[in-house]
């Protein structure tokens, strides 16, 4: 009989977040990669709690992934079954950013990107000689395999196409460049168009940390993508993030748009200049606040929806900003809402800074990694107590997300981009965040020990 290998998703067990939705849950995409570098002669398995409850399966080797937001219910897993003997690899970015956090929770702990290491570790396991770390270099992406999208319950809308790995820029709060690097790593194309053209999905997410880079050969990456989807006529629509610098290039635009993008996820993160300076955004500084409202006529011109994320809680963040921020968002042209509540993630310059500061809040870990999911507040704010924080953050959304004001970002988007397409994908995508941010209050986590 085959070997079996039990690949394992786990949720957040505290707030659902995404999986509350269908339209918005998103393909654990590692473990598909994981999957396609399992030799033939094994059996591979997904429990995926995005789609149902997790319920034993007997295996003889489990992988686990995580984000710092589900990593408490990886570790409750994974304990479930090492106490049957049964040996538990674990990875994903923050088994990435803390692996001696995480060796105490499994028997090997994957560091890195899992292309360049799982057949060594899947070679160590059939010798009887698992390596409690494995740190893995960065990934040749023009090696790369397809990740096994049949894997996926087929009940998921969305299909996640990875393009390039890595990002130069130098976000305080951001983990990418710790995980993947600062230089921009590319697939080559006829590959992600290969990849595209497999899947029976109409819908894409590119999950990508920017579709377009910031320098001539990411772009030209990008357009060649772009022109090739035309080319073959996939007939698939999607969604990326990108930067502002996408509004300055109309051919890109126009291509983006004829090969079936639909909406841009841009990182606005706040309407003003020292806001921007707290987290080191500095395309935006560059590219200037005034300037926020061309960026957007010209995405919107080219019958884009523009997903506007907005960061909540900055350093010289006020209760009066926040309202100030609230209201910046209700009359801007951003189609889609995502506000999310400032969180210092492990491995970041944010998270060293604040610890070194002892701004992180008391909290039992690992079970209180489960609240790091960017609704409540897990750190002390410079310029107010947590739980203010935490109630303004309260406020924004019953505000943000009131139906009287998601029915005016529907009729401003179908007006700007004149395409009802576009405009019922902002709908659809602002109940996607509306659920998100609804689901319970937002809390200062020291005040519910």
């Amino acid at each position: 009989m085959k070997p079996t290998l039990l690949l394992i998703n786990p949720s957040n067990q505290y707030r659902r977040g995404f999986t509350l939705r269908q339209e918005s849950r998103q393909v654990p995409l590692g473990l598909g990669m994981v999957a396609a570098l399992t030799p033939s002669h094994w059996k591979v398995i997904l429990l995926d709690e995005n789609i149902k409850p997790f319920r034993y399966r007997p295996a003889d080797l489990v992988a686990i992934t995580a984000f710092t937001s589900t990593v408490a219910r990886a570790y409750e897993i994974a304990a479930i079954y090492r106490s049957q003997g049964i040996p538990v690899v674990i990875g994903g970015i923050h088994a990435s950013m803390l692996p001696e956090e995480a060796k105490q929770f499994a028997d090997a702990v994957v560091v890195g990107e899992a292309e360049s290491i799982w057949p060594a570790v899947i070679r160590d396991f059939e010798a009887g000689r698992l390596q409690k770390i494995y740190k893995a270099p960065p990934a040749d992406l023009s090696q790369m395999p397809a990740p096994k999208h049949e894997i996926f319950h087929p009940s998921y809308l969305f299909a996640s196409i990875q393009t390039s790995r890595g990002c130069p820029m130098d976000c305080d709060f951001c983990s990418v460049p710790v995980f993947n690097g600062h230089q921009y790593r590319l697939r080559p194309v006829e590959a992600i168009l290969e990849e595209m053209a497999s899947l029976r999905n109409r819908l894409i997410y590119f999950v990508d940390d920017n579709i377009v880079g910031y320098n001539d050969k990411a772009r030209e990456h990008a357009l060649e993508i772009f022109e090739g989807m035309i080319r073959r006529n996939l007939r698939k629509e999607w969604f990326a993030q990108a930067s502002m610098n996408i509004a300055q290039d109309k051919e890109l635009l126009k291509m983006a748009s004829r090969s079936g993008c639909k909406m841009l996820l841009l990182g606005v993160e706040a309407e003003s200049e020292s806001q921007l300076h707290d987290t080191n955004k500095r395309l935006n500084l560059k590219l200037g606040i005034n300037n926020y409202a061309h960026a957007f006529k010209a995405i919107h011109k080219a019958g884009i929806a523009v997903l506007g994320a907005f960061i909540y809680g900055m350093d010289s963040d006020t209760p009066a900003t926040l309202r100030k921020r609230t209201q910046y968002i209700l009359r801007s042209s951003v189609d889609v809402i995502q506000a999310s509540v400032m969180t210092p993630l492990p491995g970041t310059r944010l998270y060293e800074r604040m610890a070194k500061d002892n701004r992180i809040l008391p909290a039992r870990l690992p079970e209180h990694w489960q609240h790091y999911h960017f609704s409540d507040v897990v750190f002390r704010p410079a310029q107010m107590e947590a739980e203010t924080l935490a109630s303004e953050i309260n406020r924004a959304y019953a505000t943000l997300f009131q139906g009287g004001a998601l029915r005016l970002k529907f009729l401003r988007t179908l007006w700007n981009t004149r395409s009802l397409r576009t405009a019922v994908w902002a709908w659809n995508s602002n109940f996607n965040y509306r659920s998100v941010a609804l689901e319970r209050p937002s809390i200062a986590i020291n005040s519910h020990q």
